[in-house]
């Protein structure tokens, strides 16, 4: 039976099917929008069955097409750029798209995994799966928001329906490359690093210090590992934060980059205080058009998650840091 996965060659997206691959499953439906060619790099090393351009599958599904064949629908596939202004654009993306296959799983018995996002907790300071700490940002939060919204309401309605939504904190990892300015700080940390021997950090915001701004950042890695429970267990719903649980600062992660970088080449560690004396950390200032817009803290309560079952532990940023700047620098020798 097969799987279709979204957003597959996107960063979690086609983390999740080359998981899948190491599990033996081969039976995997590609969705995604290669409209930027440089994404299908995500792809050559992955085993798929097929793949659709996103533009292409409500219309085979409502065919009848995957009627019986597919055993669950990992819906990684959005526009996740903070920034975007074109509103009706990312309603119809993360919203109406995002509606129509949930609907087509629930009239079939599919299993519907999905992905949300923190920011639907907006500039709040608690983060749990609950209405009253949810108030988005701008317009990307307010599309995830909305479909939690209508999947809370489905789930009331059909307490069986096998749905689970998650709330990805801060992700970061292997395969993002493809995402640019979007990509995580370690992304960028790490190659501001090899580029000019420093990294670049904003100054003070949200009563927080120059780096000091705080969020709760979580290894792609372990992202997977929440997606694949959830896949063997289906009868688990709901809507679930997916971070650490700690916060940690963003000098936390340029650190960890720096450091990483420097115990390959056989040198031994810094301390922030350090590296800032040293000029290795630079702090440049708050961009105005993030101001209103930007979560300076986020740190995801995991009470919902573990209750639900999940028992593994999460990286923190200096071993996820580490294991990823290991890993770009081995793609690079």
């Amino acid at each position: 039976m097969a799987v279709i996965v979204t957003g597959a060659a996107g960063f979690i997206g086609s983390n999740l099917v080359k998981a899948l691959n190491a599990r033996g499953e081969r039976d995997i439906i590609a969705v995604d929008n290669l409209s930027r060619a440089e994404k299908v790099a995500n792809l050559t090393d992955l085993e798929l069955a097929d793949f659709i351009d996103k533009r292409d599958l409500e219309g085979r599904i409502a065919a009848g097409e995957f009627d019986g064949r597919v055993t669950a629908v990992l819906h990684q596939g959005a526009c996740s750029d903070t920034m975007e202004s074109d509103g009706r654009y990312m309603m119809q993306n993360n919203y109406e798209y995002s509606l129509a296959l949930m609907e087509w799983c629930l009239a079939r018995g599919v299993d519907f995994i999905y992905a949300s996002s923190a920011s639907v907790y907006g500039g709040g300071r608690v983060f749990r799966e609950s209405r009253e700490h949810e108030a988005p940002l701008n317009v990307y939060g307010y599309s995830k928001f909305l479909f939690d919204q209508v999947v809370r309401r489905r789930l009331a309605a059909r307490p069986a329906s096998r749905i689970a939504g998650f709330r990805y904190f801060n992700v970061y990892g292997p395969r993002e490359a493809h995402k640019g300015r979007m990509a995580s700080v370690a992304f960028h940390f790490f190659d501001q690093y090899m580029r000019d021997g420093r990294v670049r950090l904003f100054e003070g915001s949200g009563g927080f210090g120059p780096g000091e701004q705080r969020r709760d950042f979580i290894s792609v890695e372990d992202v997977v590992k929440v997606n694949l429970f959830f896949l063997d267990n289906p009868r688990i719903s709901g809507i679930f934060n997916v971070g650490t649980g700690h916060a940690q600062s963003f000098n936390d992660v340029a650190r960890a980059t720096v450091n990483a970088v420097r115990r390959a080449r056989g040198e031994g560690p810094h301390s922030l205080e350090e590296l800032r004396v040293a000029g290795t950390i630079e702090y440049i200032p708050f961009p105005a058009q993030l101001v209103g817009k930007y979560q300076s803290f986020t740190e995801a309560d995991m009470s919902a998650l573990r209750a639900a079952g999940y028992r593994e532990p999460f990286l923190d940023v200096e071993a996820g840091v580490g294991r990823y700047v290991a890993a770009r620098l081995g793609a690079k020798a």
